[in-house]
Formats: structure tokens, sequence, C-alpha cells
């Protein structure tokens, strides 16, 4: 009997989303289809504002990812006012988007996809000694005694005795989906507890570059963080303050120490825990390396510039596309180009001037709002219909998948050593073909991988701050921009980043020193959309079609794939009334 599953809210991520998946009379999905539940409005609220404010406005947009947006808007009005930015200022802001990448997927990895693989109450059965002796086979982390292990399984045993399993409540525990032995799952548990611990000392790092987080601060011609630091000088004092009252922190010596033990901290868990455990688990579940593959499709715009240029043609992470999986071609990418990236309404609760099936170039883009969906509660979309608040974006027509997945093929295809190491010892070690990267555990593994060349890269980043420093150079402002009369009365810009989640871009439309026009297309837009004018889906819709569901009513296996994606619908999409009546009034002065 063919069957419409429902997965209404899709859980441990951000944001609203929802799954209809269509199956067979063997619980087979046919096809599927993502809904973003909340409404976008973001765009509408910068335009008529000043464009060196509007990173504090976007970078609202989300939280779990912070940053990404504050800084593909301050790149946006530097290529509209085609400022280049000093070296220090790059090394700085490399060295926050690295600690985002590593902070975001290793609590993504433990907090909210582990538990797709991990049985939870499957650890009380474990045996600590036999625990301690698997850890201490795949890797020399401190904390892997038989005792560590025993304390981790007495706490668990509390909260399932008590009645309250708190964080791991609500699992699917039990499934016969979960293929890990009792001692893996009590590893991974023991981790899972770790990695909270951790992540409080990593975010250190923005507060110290940024001043705070989340949300750090950024600035349009450089970054806030003056240096007080000078040959000579103990870091002690008033640190400069730049015109346009940019020095709202200051990075002294005790900042660079700090820095540097934070990257310590990373790399200790990246290299002994997180890149162990993900091959660990991966050994067990080899047959995702044949389910989840997407579009086929990978796009990224690339990040991480070479200190002191904004020349896209040098980032350690490349732009660039890729078409039906072929790797041996890489095409070439312009987000100015009025061909190459659009995006559709045409299942979109979203009216165009032109029409719903005519695309627009984000330059041109339009966020009118139409809700033409069923009232709640209601049981299913009407998906021949509109059917979701997000739109459908494509390049040169074709949908494409963002993310760590995208960026280590691109890596690999441009021919970046340590990623071709990296990924051809992942698929020696669990042998499997090249084919199962192009999957729900490929992708998972490319979380992790990326994540070790991200934080080897870190090192490099803040050697050369201190290095400039120690030479003297402590500029981190271009102070030109500061002078609106040297602008241009019309301008156009493109600010990119590569989020955690993948490619995000900024378009901005300049007229008369004030912000005529602002886009912002986002990862989870890119995979999370629906179909287009064409029927075409999206790489969620597309990464579903082929599973087969052992229980519809505990459909893990429609987590396990789209938890691989790390949605971020938050980023997306935004709140509205059921009925489309306005909730608030926020006046910005």
């Amino acid at each position: 009997m063919n069957e419409r599953v429902v997965v209404d809210p899709i859980t441990r991520i951000e944001g609203h989303l929802r799954i209809e998946a269509q199956t067979d009379s063997n619980n087979t999905i046919t096809s599927a289809y993502s809904s973003g539940t909340m409404v976008r409005g973001i765009e509408v609220i910068l335009r008529g504002r000043d464009p060196r404010d509007a990173w504090a406005f976007a970078q609202r947009i989300c939280g779990v990812c912070t940053l990404v947006h504050g800084i593909a808007s301050v790149r946006a009005v530097e290529d509209a006012l085609d400022y280049e930015i000093p070296a220090n200022a790059q090394l700085i802001r490399n060295l926050m988007i690295g600690a985002q990448y590593i902070h975001d997927h290793v609590m993504h990895f433990y907090h909210l996809h582990a538990l797709d693989w991990v049985d939870v109450v499957s650890a009380l059965n474990a045996d600590p000694k036999a625990t301690s002796e698997l850890a201490q086979s795949i890797s020399g982390y401190a904390k892997s005694s038989p005792g560590y292990f025993a304390d981790t399984q007495k706490k668990l045993k509390n909260f399932v005795e008590a009645g309250q399993l708190g964080i791991f409540a609500n699992g699917y525990w039990g499934h016969p989906a979960y293929k890990l032995p009792p001692e893996a799952n009590l590893m991974a548990v023991a981790h899972y507890l770790e990695a909270l611990q951790w992540q409080r000392d990593v975010a250190k790092m923005h507060a110290i570059l940024g001043g705070k987080n989340p949300h750090p601060n950024f600035l349009v011609g450089g970054a806030p963080s003056a240096i007080s630091i000078h040959p000579g000088h103990t870091g002690e004092g008033k640190a400069p303050r730049y015109r346009g009252g940019a020095g709202a922190t200051a990075l002294n010596q005790a900042g660079l120490e700090e820095m540097k033990t934070i990257i310590d901290q990373m790399e200790m868990f990246v290299n002994q825990v997180y890149v162990p455990d993900t091959l660990a688990i991966a050994g067990f579940y080899k047959d995702w390396g044949a389910q989840g593959e997407g579009t086929g499709n990978f796009l990224c715009y690339g990040d991480f510039p070479a200190e002191g240029t904004n020349d896209v043609s040098k980032l350690l992470v490349p732009r660039g596309v890729i078409l039906d999986r072929d790797i041996s071609t890489v095409h070439d990418l312009d987000l100015h180009a009025e061909d190459q990236i659009q995006e559709y309404v045409a299942h979109s609760w979203y009216d165009y001037e032109g029409g719903k099936d005519k695309p627009l170039h984000p330059y041109d883009g339009e966020t009118n709002l139409n809700y033409t969906g069923p009232k709640p509660p209601y049981k299913h979309l009407d998906v021949e219909q509109s059917y979701s608040w997000l739109k459908s974006p494509r390049w040169r027509g074709k949908p494409m998948e963002v993310g760590p997945l995208a960026r280590v093929l691109m890596l690999y295809a441009k021919g970046h050593d340590q990623t071709r190491e990296l990924v051809n010892m992942t698929l020696n070690k669990l042998d499997v073909p090249v084919g199962a990267l192009f999957s729900t555990l490929g992708r998972t593994a490319a979380r992790t991988l990326e994540t070790k060349i991200f934080v080897d890269s870190m090192r490099t980043w803040y050697d050369n701050l201190v290095a400039n420093i120690k030479a003297g150079d402590v500029r981190t402002f271009n102070e030109k921009l500061w002078d609106p009369a040297t602008w241009p009365s019309t301008a156009k810009g493109a600010g990119y980043t590569e989020a955690p989640r993948g490619a995000l871009a900024h378009w901005i439309v300049i007229k008369d020193r004030k912000i005529d026009n602002y886009q912002a297309v986002v990862p989870s837009t890119w995979n999370a959309g629906p179909r287009d004018a064409s029927g075409q889906p999206g790489p969620y819709e597309a990464a579903l079609a082929g599973h087969t569901l052992h229980d519809p009513a505990q459909p893990v296996e429609i987590l396990r794939t789209i938890h691989s994606f790390d949605p971020c619908i938050a980023c997306a999409v935004h709140v509205t009334d059921p009925d489309g009546e306005e909730l608030i009034k926020v006046k910005v002065r």
C-alpha cells in the first residue's frame, strides 16, 4: 500500500523543516518533498540603510553558524566599492571563519547527527574495559581508561533509571537500523559529553577577535580587532582607535597566547577524537556509501583568501562547479553573471512581478510573499502547487548541492594534496569504492575530512599573523572606505563565503549611498529548496529517493540523509503567522 510519510518537524536541526516522502508497497521512497515552514524577510528590512551597517542586520539571519552572514555582507559591500583589505584583516577573518567550521562540524557530528547512528540506550550493556580497549585501538586520546567509560555509563544509567533521558529522549533506540556494538555506542556517548565541554572553550576565539560570540563584530574594510602589540611593546595600555569607531576590540599578547591554546585544543580533539570516531562508526555503516546521492551537481563559491588579496583564484577552497559527478572538469562560476545563478519560485510561496516561472538573478531578486498553502492543521502539502518558503536556486538551470562534500570534491578535483591523501586514506580504510563519496556516508565523511584540513590551516594563519605583528605590521583596516564621498552613485557587489553548510552569498545594489536591493542565497536554500519550474527536485528531495524504510513510523533512514546535509532552515526562511497576519513591528533607530 502506497503511503505518504510525513516528518514534521525534522529535529536536531536549526529552523523548521517538513519532509513528505511518497512510498511504494515496499516502503521505498519514490519521491520526496522538502518544505521550509517559516518565511524570510531580512532583505526587506535592509532596504534604505547604510551599506556599512548591513552586516549587523544580516548576521542575525541565524545564530547557529554565526558570523557567516556577517562576513558575506561585508564582502558584498567591499566588492561593490572595490576595496582591498589589509593582510592582517584577511588572516583574522580566516581564523574566525576556520574556528566556526571546526566548532560547527564537531557539534553537528556529536550532537545533531551521531544519534542517527549511535544507540544511546545500548551503551548500558557495554563492558567499560572492552570500550577502553576499542578506544585505545583507534586513538591515543588520554581519556580512554576503563574507569572513565564506567563513570560515563553510570551517568547514563542514572538518567535512564530516573526516567529522564533528557538530551537523549525520544530517540528510536532499539531500531534494527542501529548496527554499532554496545562498546562503540558507549565510546560515542562519552565523546558526545566531552564535546559539550570542548565547544565552550573553542567559542572564545570569536570573542578574542570579534568581541563576542555569537554574532561577533565585523567591519567593512577590515577587521574590528585593533592590534595593541608593537615591537618592544608589552601589549598593555590603550588600543589604537581608527576613525569611524572601529577599534572595539584590541588584540594583545594575552589574546594571542589564548588563541594558540584554543588552536591546540582544536587540533587535539579533531585528530584524536572526531576523525577516529568518524572512521570507526562509518565502518559499521558501509552500505550507506550507496545511499543518499543527491543531484550529482556540486557548487562552491570558495573561501579563505590568501592574505592581502581579494583574488578568488588564490582561495584555499577553490571556486567552481562540478556537473554529473565528473570531477575531471571544473566549470567556472561567476557570481555577477545574470545567466548563471538564478532563483525560481514556481513551487515557493513567493511571487515575481514577471511571473512565478521566470527565474531572477539575485541582483534583481524580489521578496514578495504569497502564501497559498493549506490552513493548519493539514494532513499533506499540495506539492503540485507551491509548498515551501524556500526558493529554488539553480546554476544555469541545474540544481546544485553545496556543503562539505562539494568543497572536498572541489579540492580533490583541483589537486589539493592533503585532500587527496585524506580521501584516498578514507576510501581504503573503509574499503568502499570512489562512488561512495556521492552518498550519505560520503557527505558525512567529507565534513570530518575538511575539518582536519581547516584545523591544520589555523596554525599557519596564526603563525603568519604573529609574524606580521613582530615585523611591525599592525594594520587591520582600510580607512579609505569611510569617506562616502568617494563612492560611485550606483554600485553592485556580491559577497561570498563557504559557510559550514555550504555556499553562501549576499548580493547588494547600492544607489545614492543607500541599499536599494539586497538578496541572500544561503546553503540550505540550495540544498533544501523545492522543485523548480521544470519539476527538477532539489538535493534533499533527490537524495531521499530510493530509501527503503524499515518502519515508516520510525523513519531513521530519512533523518540520516537529511542530517548529513546539516540543515539550517532559519538561514533560508524566517517567521510569519499561519494566516499571514502581521505579528510584530520592530522600530530600529
